[in-house]
């Protein structure tokens, strides 16, 4: 049967009521890609079997499409007519496709000067109705949290609890892909803490074995390692840079069942895994979505996690076209040659 889509394909496992209307792009089904080189280069000759979850290939380009099928799948079966959320861009780009999909109004509210280009521009392109806000992600979480008290409007940030029936998917099919078995080792970026969450709930749910989970949270802004809200979270990892997550005592719940580990990375160890995985992998992807990787790379040099014999997957929660200011920026700068042969010919010697 061809791909529809998460809630079609994992329907069991999800609580959706049975007759409603399923809003789907066919989600999902991303590719999980064995490394060929990094592997080698964090833990040589330990039998490390190190794959890469590239959600950057959804509709919209990150994970979040899981839940917004979902979140607005729902939303339509109650009624609702108008969904609005607070976002660093990637939940704005998801929620205003579904929305456009479904037809219902979507308002996102974004903090000036704070979203990627990449992300802006998508959110405008389907139609959503954009409001800059003067002030942070938790800022305008704060404001769409209060707006739904006082108004007919549907939430649909990660405080959405069908945010993370979609969410949870993501675990099913790594379960899946690896031929019915979790891994040892659940690598992926923390910045509002839903996805954490779900895939922890997917793990559990789905019977097929539970990893320990590592999330990475960037320096400047990584209240989780902490221990304490990050009143002005900065980095270049803009997907995460959130200084209070809602699904916070989640994730470390999750954590701790896992008998997992988070930790914090630089902004500069972010860049060097994004470096890494586009240059020694082929996999491009915004700068959030580096820092589970550069998360194993710390520990691992830190032998705080023994890769030897291991399956480990990092999950790429978001595609390099999210954040190409950043591509442009930080990635070599072309060569500046005369359109003459010669001077190509002394370039190659």
């Amino acid at each position: 049967m061809p791909w529809s889509g998460v809630i079609h394909q994992y329907r069991d496992y999800l609580p959706l009521p049975a007759d409603a209307r399923i809003i789907t792009l066919n989600e999902g089904n991303t590719p999980l890609v064995r490394s060929s080189q990094l592997a080698e280069l964090l833990a040589p000759m330990t039998g490390l079997e190190l794959f890469f979850k590239f959600e950057g290939l959804n509709p919209t380009g990150s994970f979040k499409d899981r839940g917004m099928t979902a979140a607005i799948s729902h939303a339509i079966y109650e009624g609702s007519e108008t969904i609005i959320c607070a976002s660093t861009g990637n939940t704005a780009a998801s929620a205003a496709a579904y929305a456009a999909r479904s037809g219902l109004r979507c308002l996102v509210l974004v903090p000036e000067g704070k979203i990627a280009l990449g992300k802006l521009a998508a959110s405008l392109a389907y139609g959503a109705e954009v409001i800059s806000i003067a002030g942070s992600f938790d800022d305008g979480l704060n404001m769409v949290r209060e707006i739904v008290n006082r108004r007919q409007i549907t939430l649909v940030n990660s405080i959405n609890p069908w945010r993370l029936e979609g969410q949870k998917t993501g675990a099913f099919e790594v379960c899946d892909q690896l031929d019915g078995q979790a891994p040892d080792w659940h690598c992926l970026p923390v910045g509002n803490a839903g996805n954490i969450t779900a895939y922890w709930m997917g793990y559990r749910q789905y019977g097929k074995g539970l990893p320990r989970l590592l999330g990475a949270q960037a320096a400047g802004a990584a209240p989780i390692v902490s221990g304490k809200i990050v009143e002005n979270p900065e980095t270049v990892a803009t997907a995460i840079r959130i200084g209070n997550p809602a699904r916070w005592q989640q994730a470390v719940q999750a954590l701790d069942e896992s008998d997992g580990l988070i930790t914090s990375v630089s902004d500069e160890e972010i860049l060097d895994a994004w470096r890494n995985l586009a240059s020694m992998e082929g996999l491009f992807v915004e700068p959030a979505s580096a820092s589970g990787l550069a998360a194993l790379k710390k520990l691992i040099k830190m032998e705080e996690i023994d890769p030897s014999n291991k399956r480990i997957v990092v999950v790429l929660t978001g595609h390099g076209l999210k954040d190409p200011g950043t591509a442009v920026e930080k990635a070599t700068k072309p060569y500046q040659l005369p359109a003459e042969i010669e001077a190509l010919e002394a370039y190659l010697a």
